[in-house]
């Protein structure tokens, strides 16, 4: 929802890289679904420094099986679930796609996504964490390989802390809010917050109503007008009252470019709640500053027991209006690039691919093969969050749920409802698309 991405550097600028053809050149050899060689597309969404790292990785397996061409094709983000809408139901569109879990249950109800094959389904049980292989499970069939996890923490300047006298970051709501007041002053907000962006105003939210012990659903039905829920609308216009929290210093978008992020990176915000998949954008943009970023669970509400940030994942699936032989393909090729054969030290290539951009692999095995890395102090944090994540529900109206959510958040921070009004108008609207897409 970037998710994003998004993810970063993993989600494209327009033109970053090229647009997946609207007909899969070079497939005509196998158009009939007959022998000979297969040739798979993969559509991603990745910059152009992991499009390569794929396109390496495809090419080695490409030397073990001749017979197969994998072609990686890459789209920006915001481009990546309407391509496959309009592409993936004929049988020239992609074969093989990244996507974002929560578009998964339309995928399935749509026909485009592929179950898959009793070799590639006991695999995942046997080297996936359970929860994500329940997240890739639809009516009892697996439908892809998980690769990322992602999930929320708090993202704090240590100079600036330090500059304000707070010794250490907020461990409760009430924390938050007083640390959020010393750090403000000036152009500089303490405690920032996403607008513009579903994923970027939804996730952070809903980290806050977990650790406040709240949950967005009861089955298939919001809670948003729970009081545990309330209470984080409630939170978001305090800070805003007490100009701790800016609203025009929060848009962004997918790629998170614009305000939300130049205004942490140059020193203007305090605080933030954001995924992990960030790390590379904060590298690539503070330089030597961003040592000075540190990383926390999210602070815990009055009715909460402990953090819990809002979690969600990626997968790659198989289009199953492809041809039977290139759907075969699709899947060796899946299963070898998430194995422990195709990439470094034990690695993956797809955790390699992932690592890369500082983003969680989800493997067994590939966590292993990387502990030394997920010690990095930014990670570390999230890495230990995630037994105590909530995943984000991926029901059918997820997305348009999520979008109704956003809007009247939004209207908290920029002062347009109160919270009252805004969770209530919220609850009817998540109603209302959860109940269209599920007649």
């Amino acid at each position: 929802m970037r998710v994003s991405r998004s993810r970063l550097l993993r989600l494209l600028a327009g033109g970053a890289a090229a647009v997946l053809l609207a007909s899969a050149a070079g497939c005509g050899d196998d158009a009939g679904g007959g022998g000979g060689k297969q040739t798979v597309t993969f559509l991603t969404h990745w910059a152009p420094d992991q499009v390569k790292m794929l396109e390496d990785a495809a090419a080695v397996f490409e030397k073990a099986h001749p017979n197969v061409d994998v072609q990686i094709r890459a789209v920006p983000f915001a481009n990546l679930l309407s391509t496959l809408r309009t592409q993936g139901s004929s049988p020239s569109g992609p074969t093989i796609a990244s996507i974002y879990d929560l578009w998964l249950p339309e995928l399935v109800r749509d026909g485009i996504a592929a179950p898959a094959p009793d070799a590639k389904a006991a695999d995942l049980k046997a080297n996936w964490p359970a929860n994500l292989v329940e997240d890739v499970t639809k009516g009892g069939k697996a439908y892809g390989y998980p690769n990322e996890v992602d999930l929320y923490a708090l993202n704090y300047n240590k100079k600036m802390f330090a500059d304000a006298g707070i010794a250490a970051p907020p461990a409760t709501w009430a924390e938050l809010e007083a640390d959020a007041a010393k750090l403000t002053k000036g152009d500089q907000q303490g405690f920032g917050v996403i607008t513009s962006w579903p994923a970027g105003v939804v996730h952070p939210f809903l980290s806050l109503v977990a650790s406040n012990g709240g949950q967005l659903l009861n089955g298939t039905t919001p809670q948003l007008t729970d009081p545990k829920v309330a209470a984080a609308a409630d939170l978001y216009k305090r800070l805003v009252d007490a100009k701790s929290t800016v609203a025009t210093m929060g848009q962004a978008n997918a790629n998170t470019t614009g305000p939300y992020l130049d205004n942490f990176v140059n020193g203007k915000t305090g605080m933030i709640i954001m995924a992990n998949w960030w790390q590379g954008s904060l590298k690539q943009a503070m330089g030597d500053k961003y040592a000075d970023v540190g990383v926390a669970p999210v602070p815990v509400g009055p009715s909460g027991t402990k953090s819990s940030a809002i979690s969600y994942s990626w997968l790659t699936m198989v289009n199953a209006k492809a041809t039977q032989a290139k759907q075969d393909a699709a899947w060796e090729f899946l299963a070898w690039l998430n194995g422990p054969e195709s990439g470094k030290n034990g690695s993956s290539a797809m955790a390699d691919v992932l690592m890369s951009m500082g983003i969680l692999p989800s493997r067994n095995s590939d966590l292993k093969a990387h502990e030394a890395a997920l010690s990095d102090p930014f990670l570390k944090v999230y890495v230990e969050q995630l037994p105590n994540a909530t995943p984000f529900p991926t029901v059918l109206g997820g997305e348009q749920m999520s979008q109704a959510i956003q809007k009247h958040v939004e209207d908290v921070v920029f002062g347009k409802a109160t919270p009252a009004e805004a969770m209530k108008a919220a609850q009817d609207d998540a109603a209302a698309a959860l109940q269209k897409a599920n007649p």
